[in-house]
């Protein structure tokens, strides 16, 4: 069953001015006002973290100053040895890269993707559960911890260039534009963070190459030591998704964002019965069909979103992966 450090449980309930004890207990002023499961290993399932979610939302009508709260109240530190790595790292990039690669070991509920585009990074937060209301608030709190830990860390050098939710704004935008320091927009096709690529070279503040090649060495044992452990071809299809909407992404680029040769990349996907162009369809075909189920995107806009220049390609290639042309899949999706 997926799950969630309690860090993240702790930091929700101070955020909402309570507290959340040892057993599970949410409590304010003295008073229990709501439970959840007692963490087992420092973990909680998913769906109890989301349960509290929901349940703070609902007791509290200014979300924007949950956002907030949380942003303070998370900190990297809470991470334990993934926290201090990201902030050991040399560089904002080498964190974000830690961060993208370690991330599984604090949840399965979610990934972190950095993809470098030109003269704009993306920073990609990307669920791994169903969609329910609780992760629009989740979203929009992992950001903003995010945003404030990197701040923290890098100093006041680093500037975001933007901010973008995939759910509708349901407070007072500018709200959240003042928060980040910078635009904020919704109703977008990922969740992230976008600053300058320059940024990405800035110097982090206690960064120590030994120290985080040491802690680093520590993560990857831990990683390697979890069950399931996704594939190659799970991990490329995780990078490839956030990237369609800029074109077709190139092997060689995501091999390089991978940390390997577009060679071993070939390789190693061999190993798995699998071909690059495979895993791309896969993803192609996945987003696809995600976008169809939602009536607001138009099919030419999901044929742009999924690395297609013309509408006509996109169809004959989605009736190749599904059988189905798109507009029936979406008919027949909407009546489901």
């Amino acid at each position: 069953m997926p799950s969630v450090t309690n860090a993240f449980a702790r930091a929700m309930a101070e955020a909402a001015g309570m507290t959340l004890t040892d057993e599970g207990a949410l409590c304010s002023n003295g008073t229990v006002v709501f439970r959840v499961p007692k963490p087992v290993d420092g973990q909680i399932a998913d769906t109890d973290y989301f349960d509290l979610i929901d349940w703070i939302r609902d007791s509290h009508t200014d979300e924007v100053r949950l956002v907030e709260a949380y942003a303070s109240a998370i900190q990297t530190d809470d991470l334990g040895v993934l926290g201090l790595a990201i902030k050991t790292a040399p560089t904002l990039r080498a964190s974000l890269r830690r961060a993208e690669r370690y991330f599984r070991l604090v949840t399965d509920t979610a990934v972190y993707q950095l993809v470098e585009k030109g003269e704009i990074a993306f920073w990609v937060f990307q669920s791994q559960t169903l969609h329910r209301t609780a992760l629009e608030l989740r979203n929009e709190c992992a950001l903003a911890g995010f945003a404030r830990n990197m701040h923290r860390f890098v100093g006041p050098g680093l500037a975001l260039h933007s901010v973008s939710f995939r759910h509708a704004c349901r407070c007072d935008p500018d709200r959240y534009a003042a928060h980040f320091g910078c635009p904020v927009k919704f109703n977008s096709d990922q969740d992230a963070i976008q600053l300058k690529t320059e940024m990405l070279d800035l110097s982090n503040r206690l960064g120590d190459k030994a120290v985080s090649k040491f802690l680093t060495g520590h993560l990857e044992s831990k990683i390697n030591l979890l069950e399931g452990s996704p594939s190659l071809g799970c991990t490329l299809l995780h990078h490839l998704t956030p990237t369609l909407s800029t074109g077709l992404p190139q092997a060689a680029d995501i091999a390089r964002e991978m940390g390997m040769s577009e060679r071993t990349l070939y390789r190693r996907l061999a190993k798995e019965g699998l071909t690059f162009r495979d895993v791309l369809a896969k993803a192609q075909s996945s987003l696809a069909q995600k976008l169809l189920r939602d009536d607001k995107v138009s099919i030419a806009e999901i044929a742009f979103l999924t690395g297609f220049s013309e509408q006509s390609t996109f169809t004959r290639a989605f009736k190749r992966w599904v059988g189905k042309a798109p507009a029936q899949f979406r008919q027949q999706s909407s009546t489901v």
